[in-house]
């Protein structure tokens, strides 16, 4: 009996660790790199602050945390209403996403422009140049692991990976169709964007 004790716990450990890594709460998604925070800091601008936070699942499995940050000084955070969250979303804010399972970098960028494509981006050409320039922002990640960006409207985005950096987009339009895929109103994940602009909350 103590063998086959043995042989189940072997056996069932790994679906207790992944079940635990699903379950676990999305502390890594409500921090922001201590890098950025530096960053925002030496040029002299006050920290963001978490407006909103949610998850998606596909067929109930959890695909991963996300939370938004913004500038509390642009308008009551979080936002009252979709006017209040377009001029929150027309300053700095950054999102963070914490991975519930490994995804590769390619897969990332795949995604990310299969998304772009459905919210009318449709210049072939330069979704190529984007995709190379995602590429070098969105490694590949492991489950329990991090991605943040930093949107600058009007001038690009910054790209972390566990706190450190990975690239720099000097490509307005490429940060504001990458953003929108999660914040444009006619995102895929409405449910989603409602919760990372703490407008599910009062029912809009």
């Amino acid at each position: 009996m103590p063998g086959r004790a043995a042989v189940f716990c072997r056996l069932l450990a790994p679906v207790l660790v992944a079940a635990a890594m699903l379950a676990a709460p999305p502390s890594l998604a409500r921090e922001l790199p201590p890098a950025l925070q530096g960053e925002l800091q030496r040029i002299g601008e006050g920290e963001l602050q978490r407006i909103g936070e949610g998850e998606l699942r596909w067929l109930g499995f959890k695909l991963y945390d996300a939370a938004l940050w913004a500038r509390p000084e642009v308008v009551a955070v979080p936002p009252d209403n979709e006017a209040e969250a377009a001029q929150v979303l027309g300053a700095e804010h950054a999102l963070s996403i914490r991975y519930a399972r490994a995804v590769s970098s390619d897969r990332l960028v795949e995604l990310s422009l299969g998304e772009m494509r459905r919210l009318g981006f449709d210049d072939e050409a330069q979704l190529a140049r984007w995709g190379q320039a995602l590429a070098r922002a969105l490694p590949s990640v492991e489950a329990g692991e991090t991605l943040v960006g930093l949107h600058r409207p009007g001038e690009g985005a910054q790209f972390w990976h566990q706190g450190q950096p990975t690239a720099a987009l000097d490509d307005a339009e490429l940060a504001a169709a990458f953003f929108a895929i999660w914040l444009d109103p006619r995102t895929r994940e409405p449910r989603l964007r409602a919760q990372l602009l703490g407008l599910a909350e009062r029912g809009r």
